[in-house]
């Protein structure tokens, strides 16, 4: 005799594959809500965690180890899963619009997409520059610029420009790379040249973290140029404004990356520069059924970073509002910390974090940020994939 399905009387949609939603799915897999069907449409059914980017980037991880495949995620939700990118939303119908099948219609919306590049803001940049964001289409930039670097024998000069957490780390851990494998190629890893281009390096961090990372740049004959303000992207360089042009063959562009495009015609309530405003609850402002989280956010009571930090952070609170609006009890508030810690990898066996001002570096963070991103990981593969990872496992923490 088969079972009685529950009806469904509540469509949950989730928008986008991000830090956040993956973490809903995990916990509504964990504790299913008779009654309510949840819906994932991301573009990419592979997500990337931002924490090993890096170190996918050095060499150090494998794709598989980088990314949660979430078609057993879904299953485990017992989502339905639908490959597909999003390019509206019509609030009155309450459907979400997809760029190659029918509309989805949802009760309760969430969209956690990540960000959109930002090139257009510099003319060039779209045509010559690689931008770091999305993730998983970097990969596939980054797999032909390697293609490049080695039919000109490993002579090539790169350039990141962004000097933040994100595009320092990137810089060290591609260089790291590619002079290694131009060595292995038999290559002079001295024919590649690399730059870092920004306005500042590090802006916000300890001046002690800071003096960390020009004394590794120095060390591993990386040029930093600051106060630089790129204003045009060449075929093989960039106008600097008041400066000299600087020559580049590859440039990758880790600058902030902005919204999606396709919010500014939702009729969402967005900040100037076009993120989703929400409030404590992480709830769009002025909707009572659609909350967004990460990167694409402009969080109401106080600016954040755009940083993977703060998104995994919001993943618990997120699948607990949405419970909760489900079942008519009062939201919870996030409380994002003041003073993230951040790890930074190098691309070698070391890495520099700060917290609350103090500084510390070693082999040992490195395998501390390590343990830390496989700890993460571990909470979406394996035993979700194979459905034998007992309820005591699952219910464990899982952040970095």
């Amino acid at each position: 005799m088969q079972g009685i399905a529950h009806p469904i009387i509540k469509d949950v949609v989730l928008v986008g594959a991000g830090h956040a939603h993956v973490q809903v799915l995990r916990r509504f897999g964990m504790k299913k809500l008779s009654g309510v069907r949840l819906t994932l449409i991301t573009r990419e059914v592979d997500t990337p965690y931002s924490g090993m980017l890096p170190g996918l980037v050095a060499g150090r991880y494998s794709f598989d180890e980088a990314h949660i495949d979430t078609e057993p995620l879904a299953r485990f939700a017992g989502a339905r899963l639908y490959q597909s990118a999003v390019t509206g939303i019509d609030l009155k119908a309450r459907l979400v619009i997809c760029d190659n099948r029918p509309p989805v219609a949802y009760d309760v919306l969430s969209i956690n997409t990540g960000s959109a590049p930002n090139t257009a803001t510099v003319p060039g940049a779209d045509e010559y520059a690689i931008p770091v964001k999305p993730i998983d289409r970097f990969l596939g930039h980054l797999a032909a610029l390697h293609e490049r670097i080695e039919a000109n024998n490993w002579r090539r000069r790169i350039a990141v420009v962004g000097g933040g957490a994100g595009g320092v780390e990137l810089l060290l851990s591609l260089e790291a790379r590619l002079r290694r494998e131009a060595a292995r190629a038999g290559g002079d890893p001295a024919g590649l040249s690399f730059t870092l281009v920004s306005d500042e390096l590090l802006q916000g961090f300890p001046a002690g973290f800071r003096r960390r990372f020009q004394d590794i740049f120095a060390r591993r004959g990386i040029e930093i140029v600051t106060g630089a303000r790129v204003t045009r992207v060449l075929a093989h360089g960039m106008q600097i404004e008041g400066r000299d042009n600087i020559a580049a063959d590859e440039i990758l562009w880790t600058t902030e990356a902005g919204p999606p495009d396709w919010l500014k015609s939702t009729g969402l309530a967005l900040d100037d520069n076009g993120f989703v405003r929400v409030d404590g609850m992480l709830r769009a402002e002025g909707q009572e059924n659609i909350f967004a989280a990460g990167d694409i956010i402009a969080f109401g009571p106080r600016p954040l970073p755009k940083s993977g930090v703060y998104a995994v952070r919001m993943g618990p609170v997120l699948a607990e509002n949405i419970r909760r609006l489900l079942t008519g009890h009062r939201l919870k508030v996030y409380k994002p910390q003041r003073d993230a810690m951040y790890l930074v990898s190098t691309g070698e066996d070391y890495a520099v974090g700060v917290r609350n001002g103090l500084v510390f570096a070693g082999e040992w963070v490195w395998r501390w940020k390590d343990r830390i991103d496989r700890r993460f990981m571990r909470c979406f593969t394996g035993g979700i994939a194979l459905g034998t990872i007992g309820s005591r496992r699952l219910v464990q923490p899982c952040r970095p």
